[in-house]
């Protein structure tokens, strides 16, 4: 696609998808306001297909065996051109919208503290700003194509999108194209790593802990003793490792009492699912040897896994070029003023992590970049794009759609610099005109990728011996087992 190409497309999506902004931000805001986990996404879900029905996409509910999740299409035949859409929200984090400080607005609520409200939106709006276009360029040239939403619930500590490829939703699509609302505008052009995530249920007996504690077998002590175990195997991993847990039973509130049963939940890993399944095996080990040594007995579930993602540099360049035509969002006086009330609610440590996650994912050009960002709440311009090797410390289950087909995704500035994923700032500003210019601008570089890939179908082929390239060297077989199925979350 040359230069005036690009133009005269950029031009036509911007206005296709400003024509509907407004519809737009409704749809992002009743995502915010319902605020469902993982697995539970019923209103979420359908006010997103519900909106695609409306707009003339062929919606199929319930894919994969998973209620929430549903995948719309609209057209016929060759490319098929994914985008990604989530919807879930975390547990704890209710907070108010468009607030500058922490206000829960339910104690203990849900609240959208990764920005999946806008997340899901952006893809909406991209995959009708595509429908759109190609509803004019069809008539005109007969361009041919599918394009298609799809609507993947779970991904904070489900790994929906894993499950979906296990079922083999993705198996005829040629491109798979996302984003992630963030502080900064980059393509997201770094590997992740891979999980495995299980409950172990330790059961034991019941005494009175005072009269007779020599009858009892504590499964809480089980719990203990094992993550005594665990912190121990730190040392003795893969340097890129990492495992986590939380006690999510402890079997009771009373002290006077052994109690007969506890939990932990672990989430295990590292950057190559061989080592992350390594380090689960020797866990499961420990475990065992904490049931030993109590006396008590362990039972271990399986509860989800993600693979690492996996960089096309092929489709990120088509994504650059995209990014560079329509450029990141603008903000006025206003919303500058927003993002410095926000900006002095993070740490130094949340600004640094910050900058070296822009730093990672745009290489070495990226450091002057940072430099020049010190005086800034508000990140307007693009980072420098690097097919970057340095490994992003957490994990996305787009990585396991990244194995079984060309995948790419940008982050694109939905809130103030510094401001850290997984918060209330998140949540408040998702509600925002920041958040929703980020989702807007996002959309338009989602489509303006999709629209290059329907037209270059050579650019397809060539992104696709990339990845054949690498799944040859290492076959891509999915973390999570057969007869494991999705689980809400617990409370």
């Amino acid at each position: 696609m040359d230069a005036t190409a690009i133009d005269t497309t950029t031009q036509r999506l911007d206005a296709l998808i400003e024509d509907k902004r407004d519809r737009f931000i409704d749809y992002a805001n009743q995502v915010w306001e319902y605020a469902e986990t993982r697995f539970e996404e019923g209103r979420s879900a359908s006010t997103l297909s519900e909106a695609l029905e409306a707009e003339g996409f062929q919606v199929e509910r319930g894919i994969a065996g998973i209620d929430t999740a549903f995948v719309a299409s609209y057209g016929s035949g060759k490319p098929v051109i994914a985008l990604l859409g989530e919807y879930d929200a975390l547990a704890g984090l209710s907070q108010r919208g468009e607030a500058s400080d922490a206000e829960p607005l339910i104690p203990g609520g849900n609240g959208h503290g990764c920005g999946h409200n806008l997340l899901g939106v952006a893809a909406l709006a991209a995959a009708v700003g595509v429908r759109d276009y190609l509803e004019e360029w069809r008539a005109q040239q007969g361009l041919s194509g599918t394009i298609r939403f799809y609507g993947c619930p779970g991904e904070e500590g489900g790994s929906g999108k894993t499950f979906m490829v296990r079922e083999g939703v993705f198996d005829d699509v040629d491109a798979a194209l996302t984003w992630h609302p963030q502080a900064f505008n980059a393509i997201f052009s770094t590997p992740t790593l891979a999980n495995i995530q299980a409950y172990f249920r330790f059961k034991g007996t019941s005494a009175h802990a005072a009269n007779s504690p020599h009858l009892g077998r504590s499964a809480l002590d089980a719990v203990e003793l094992m993550n005594v175990g665990a912190n121990y195997l730190r040392e003795h991993v893969v340097p890129d490792a990492r495992f986590h847990y939380s006690i999510t039973r402890t079997g009771g509130a009373s002290p006077n009492v052994v109690q007969a049963e506890a939990e932990a939940l672990y989430l295990m890993r590292a950057r190559r699912m061989n080592d992350v399944q390594a380090i689960f095996e020797r866990i499961q080990k420990i475990a065992e040897g904490a049931a030993l040594m109590t006396g008590t007995e362990v039972e271990m579930v399986f509860d989800k896994a993600c693979s690492g993602y996996r960089p096309n540099r092929t489709l990120e360049s088509v994504m650059q070029a995209q990014f560079e035509a329509f450029g990141p969002p603008r903000h006025d006086a206003e919303e500058k003023a927003y993002a410095e009330r926000i900006k002095a609610t993070v740490s130094e440590d949340d600004l640094r992590t910050t900058y070296a996650n822009i730093v990672s994912a745009g290489g070495e050009a990226a450091e002057a970049y940072v430099d020049g960002l010190a005086d800034k709440a508000l990140v307007e311009d693009l980072a420098p794009y690097s097919a970057s090797e340095a490994l992003m410390y957490g994990s996305t289950d787009v990585g396991d759609v990244s194995w079984v087909v060309p995948t790419a995704q940008c982050y694109v500035n939905c809130f103030a610099l510094g401001t850290p994923l997984h918060t209330w700032q998140v949540v408040a500003q998702g509600r925002s005109s920041l958040g929703h210019k980020g989702m807007l601008q996002a959309a338009k570089v989602m489509a303006g990728t999709a629209v290059a890939l329907l037209e270059n179908p050579a650019t397809l082929a060539q992104a696709r011996e990339e990845l054949d390239a690498a799944t040859r060297r290492e076959p891509y077989r999915c973390p999570i087992p057969a007869d494991v199925t999705p689980s809400p979350l617990k409370g």
